[in-house]
């Protein structure tokens, strides 16, 4: 059985870029450090065209959308836990007036059976040049 204060790392999930785990377990909660849409073991980010300098030329949000929902996933399914358990997501924007709309009907698609708790928020920017970061919490172990 798993201690009741557990870090947890994914496999599958992207190399975190500082230093924190995946996800932390307490007790019968998982919570997820912000996950973001980039690959594991890649440099390039689904959807996003960088300058020389690192710069942002283009992004595409639906792209990074559907990268960061599997890279929670994956951190969910390999920590014991699953898409359903999510009862509470928090989203950071770098762009609410462009991407709402089209994050929020990719959201749907993703959450249309479990419906966690939401809160959208914009940001000036991310760590790395993203659009989209999602922190979540989620139950493991017995419903």
């Amino acid at each position: 059985m798993a201690n009741d204060n557990e870090l947890l790392n994914s496999a599958r999930a992207p190399e975190p870029v500082g230093l924190y785990p995946h996800a932390r377990r307490v007790g019968q909660l998982l919570f997820l450090s912000g996950v973001g849409p980039r690959q594991r073991g890649a440099n390039k980010i689904p959807g996003v065209e960088l300058d020389a300098h690192g710069s942002i030329l283009s992004y595409d949000i639906a792209a990074q959308c559907h990268a960061v929902f599997q890279n929670v996933r994956y951190i969910l399914e390999e920590a014991g836990s699953s898409w359903a358990n999510l009862v509470d997501v928090t989203v950071f924007l770098t762009n609410m007036q462009d991407d709402f709309a089209t994050y929020n009907r990719i959201y749907a698609e993703y959450f249309k059976e479990n419906q966690p708790c939401r809160t959208t928020v914009e940001v000036n920017k991310l760590p790395t040049p993203i659009a989209i970061e999602l922190k979540c919490i989620a139950t493991i172990g017995g419903e």
